[in-house]
């Protein structure tokens, strides 16, 4: 079997990305045609209504789905943390614009490339199409979330979310340990992404707090205390 390629062999997502389906030789011949790609906090990778150039799988850092309304405000319609891949094979135009919120790395293929490999290997097609289902059940959630779910709750939901997520990227508490967790970015991006005010962020993790479900250390660290409690007030109207 052909040895990978040194930057897959070193990937943090190398196990979880669309790619994981891919031998060595396979994925020799994507690494030719995929590069790394940095981006800063507030930068946009593209933007909605874009022609669809670009598809990748996102190394570290989180970014944000959103989409413009008739009244010219911008609406969040879901993160994207490492592992996730982004972008719309086989499509015309960006369906979303895709903002880092913290600094990220990804890897980047012309959509025209990564199509035409795509094609010649089934099994990252089919990789590709879990992936997809995936993100829809997401968007479903976050509709939800949106649309039903009070300040506690989103609240509740979120820091779930993002510690589930966080898991998942190999950033899981040591077996007996507490969950804990550093938010990768401030209380006002939380309330923009949440759709509500920083006082009401800061309000509801201090009652969190207050209540014994949470703990908060310094700026951004978070200590779920009692998951049960917490995972309660996240379907509290459902």
């Amino acid at each position: 079997m052909t040895a990978l390629p040194r930057s897959c062999e070193m990937c943090v997502v190398r196990n979880r990305a669309v790619c994981s389906v891919l031998d060595g030789e396979e994925l020799s011949v994507l690494n030719r045609i995929g590069r790394r790609q940095t981006l800063a906090p507030g930068q946009s990778l593209y933007w909605e209504g874009d022609d669809a150039l670009l598809v990748g799988n996102v190394l570290e850092g989180v970014l944000k789905l959103t989409t413009s309304l008739s009244d010219g405000r911008e609406q969040t319609v879901g993160l994207v943390y490492p592992s996730d891949f982004i972008g719309r094979p086989f499509g015309n135009t960006a369906g979303h614009s895709v903002t880092a919120l913290t600094e990220a790395r990804i890897c980047t293929f012309a959509q025209s490339d990564f199509e035409r490999f795509a094609e010649d290997h089934p099994k990252l097609e089919h990789k590709l199409y879990e992936k997809t289902l995936t993100e829809l059940d997401r968007a479903r959630e976050w509709m939800l979330l949106l649309a039903r779910k009070s300040a506690s709750e989103r609240i509740a939901t979120f820091l779930l979310e993002m510690s589930d997520r966080l898991r998942a990227s190999g950033c899981a508490p040591l077996p007996g340990t507490l969950d804990r967790f550093e938010l990768p970015f401030g209380r006002q991006q939380i309330g923009d992404v949440l759709g509500l005010t920083i006082e009401t962020v800061s309000r509801r993790l201090t009652a969190l707090k207050r209540e014994g479900i949470i703990d908060l250390e310094g700026r951004r660290g978070i200590v779920i205390v009692d998951r049960a409690a917490l995972e309660d007030q996240a379907q509290a109207g459902e």
